[in-house]
């Protein structure tokens, strides 16, 4: 963001006519900002913005979106280019890094990250320690923890070498991490990483493989499991990410950050939403239940709704929801499925409620999680597995926005301030006083 201020706005303070000019600031796209860091102390007051909607809480290179026009950009790259180009440990070195790596720090990065796949023996135990029917996010947050304290040799933030391995131990161990959790719950036994494998196939072979005999992992469906990792690898500063972020500022080690941003994740407003879609589709029924359905969504009394559509920042068509239909289309080729009433049911409200000015005017348009849910049910992963695989996903952005915030000079420990609504200052009454 540039220092120099390009325009500003007036802020008077009619109580005492005071006034301040804010300094206008501009990124590289987008809205300007309105630089308010000196308003309480010229005017005595704060600005309100429940949500953090309308405030920007940093400034990033990492990603950006327009929602109104649909677009969104890792590193000044379309994610559509991306997901049909790159692959998720090629992004990962770009939000890392800043640009696309060469032939060679390709190579490098992905022998880095191939070579962290294993968890320390010891981590083995940890799992046991679960109730066998605990959520594989309880574990996964719980796992991540405990990661400083096996991996306590690059723990001082202030030195990029550490950061560095730590990006490295996180982006690789949470597939085996999340593969392992999953094994507990069914009662499998644990497999360990094959690092002849690409990220996705061994994430797939760890899921599915069993010692018994041999499992081979379709290319197209750790294609496309690739590509639901780039879709997922960032999206500014939403809630998990501003939880990574917020927690980052305190000088908390980056285990716990990752471990914090899971735990926001895990919240159903959050990552929950393709689970949401499934329920949803399943509650239809019938694609022929799908007019009765849509009545229900426009009436207001009703509580019913349209999930897997809309979103907090796009107002327009999601970007990645087309890159994920196609690829739907592609898993259930593979699988041999020809004739998927949840796909079938999908397609046919997609096509009614973007045809309906009901839904137009409100600008209600199908977003990533809309077919997501439908490939990893036919990719056999349970919903309770969905958002752990987000959160695997999520880690690289995380880990991205944790090391740009630990770099940048101007940051500082995040603290929000507060509207009081409560009693006034009042003396304590003795218990005996107390009516």
């Amino acid at each position: 963001m540039s220092n120099e201020a390009h325009g500003s706005v007036t802020m008077t303070l009619d109580e005492s006519n005071k006034s301040l000019s804010l300094p206008l600031r501009l990124g590289t796209i987008g809205p300007s900002v309105a630089d308010i860091s000196k308003i309480y102390g010229t005017l005595g007051v704060f600005t309100y913005d429940p949500g953090y909607g309308m405030t920007a809480s940093c400034e990033s290179k990492i990603t950006y979106i327009d929602g109104d026009a649909g677009i969104l950009l890792h590193r000044g790259y379309p994610i559509d280019q991306l997901a049909e180009h790159s692959s998720f440990l090629e992004v990962a070195y770009l939000l890392l890094n800043g640009e696309l790596p060469t032939a060679k720090e390709r190579h490098d990065f992905e022998y880095g990250v191939m070579r962290h796949t294993m968890l320390h023996e010891q981590l083995r135990r940890f799992f046991d320690g679960f109730r066998r029917d605990a959520h594989p996010m309880a574990v996964l947050c719980g796992v991540v923890g405990a990661l400083s304290a096996f991996y306590h040799d690059s723990l001082d933030i202030n030195d990029p070498e550490h950061r560095r391995i730590s990006a490295f131990r996180l982006i690789a161990k949470l597939p085996t991490i999340a593969a392992w959790a999953y094994k507990y719950t069914i009662g499998q036994p644990f497999m360990y990483p094959r690092n002849d494998l690409g990220y996705a196939e061994n994430f797939l072979y760890m899921m599915n493989a069993v010692p018994a005999e041999p499992y081979k992992v379709s290319p197209v469906l750790a294609r496309a499991m690739d590509r639901i990792f780039i879709l997922h690898a960032d999206h500014e500063q939403n809630a998990s990410t501003s939880t990574v972020r917020l927690a980052g500022s305190t000088g908390a080690n980056p285990f716990a950050c990752i471990a914090a941003g899971i735990a926001s994740l895990w919240g159903p407003a959050h990552g929950g939403a393709n689970e949401a879609v499934l329920k949803m589709l399943a509650d239809i029924g019938h694609k022929d239940n799908i007019p009765d359905f849509i009545e229900k969504v426009k009436d207001k009394d009703s509580h019913v709704r349209l999930m897997g559509f809309g979103h907090r920042v796009y107002k327009n068509y999601d970007p990645r929801a087309k890159i994920m239909e196609r690829t739907c289309h592609e898993v259930l080729a593979e699988l041999g499925i020809k004739d998927d009433p949840l796909l079938d049911m999908a397609m046919e409200l997609e096509r009614i409620a973007r045809h309906d000015e009901y839904f137009i005017s409100k600008k209600l348009y199908p977003n990533v999680d809309f077919y997501s849910g439908i490939i990893l049910k036919a990719m056999g992963f349970p919903t309770s597995m969905f958002t752990v695989l987000f959160a695997v996903a999520r880690t690289v952005g995380w880990i991205s926005q944790w090391k740009e915030m630990i770099e940048d000079p101007s940051q500082r420990i995040g603290r929000p301030r507060q509207v009081y609504t409560g009693s006034p200052q009042r003396d304590f009454t003795p218990l005996d006083a107390r009516s």
